[in-house]
């Protein structure tokens, strides 16, 4: 015997008169569906969407940094190279002195060593950062005068730099000019791979949620 579904708790079986239906008190009985709590999970997953692709915008620099050649080019003397004509987020080995006046000695959460950032000696639009191992640091401490890393804007150099910028400005007294170079001594592109694979994690999450929001939403219309 077929039966045709009217609405939850209401059905007419084959056999009865047209426009004659039959309650069944179980099914009147459910609870409605929750439609609250789905919204919320909507809002949720969209809330984590948004957030994980804003990280990914965030590690864009160190993730492109990471697709650039493992090649470094020798710019030569940091007094006399013109920054601007260099292409931003680049691989490349200089060497020159550093000034000491405007040093900045800085710190990272869970790691021993410690980080110096000076601006190359006479100039205010090139800066230097240096890591120091554990142990080194002190006062006759004398920077290298040869540098390979990655040269990139101060104002796009990344996560690991927010707010350095700002920071600098503050303790030495002096704004950093605009479209100034930050040389990151030491990191290459296969040591920014991390950034690469972190981007990738943020943006395979944030497609996951916006396919499942969409799926909800489907369900609720």
């Amino acid at each position: 015997m077929s039966s045709q579904l009217l609405n939850p708790g209401r059905f007419a079986p084959s056999d009865a008169g047209e426009g004659e239906d039959f309650e069944d008190p179980e099914l009147l009985a459910l609870p409605p569906p929750p439609k609250a709590q789905r919204q919320l999970t909507v809002a949720l997953l969209l809330l984590v969407a948004l957030t994980a692709s804003a990280m990914v915008y965030a590690l864009r620099g160190e993730a492109r940094y990471a697709l650039t050649p493992d090649r470094d080019l020798d710019l030569g003397d940091l007094h006399a190279v013109d920054t601007a004509k260099v292409e931003d987020n680049r691989y490349v080995t200089e060497h020159g002195a550093l000034g000491g006046a405007l040093a900045v000695r800085f710190e990272r959460p869970f790691e021993g060593d410690t980080y110096r950032l000076s601006p190359v000696m006479g100039r205010r639009d090139l800066w230097v950062e240096v890591r120091v191992p554990a142990g080194t640091e002190s006062g006759r401490y004398v920077p290298p005068t040869s540098f390979t890393g990655r040269l990139v804007r101060f104002d796009r150099s990344g996560l690991r730099h927010r707010g350095l910028e700002g920071a600098v400005s503050s303790l030495t007294g002096g704004d950093i000019p605009a479209g100034a170079r930050l040389l990151v001594d030491g990191e290459s592109p296969g040591g920014a791979r991390w950034a690469l694979a972190l981007a990738a994690l943020f943006g395979g999450f944030a497609v996951w949620c916006l396919a499942t929001m969409a799926r909800l939403v489907r369900r609720v219309s």
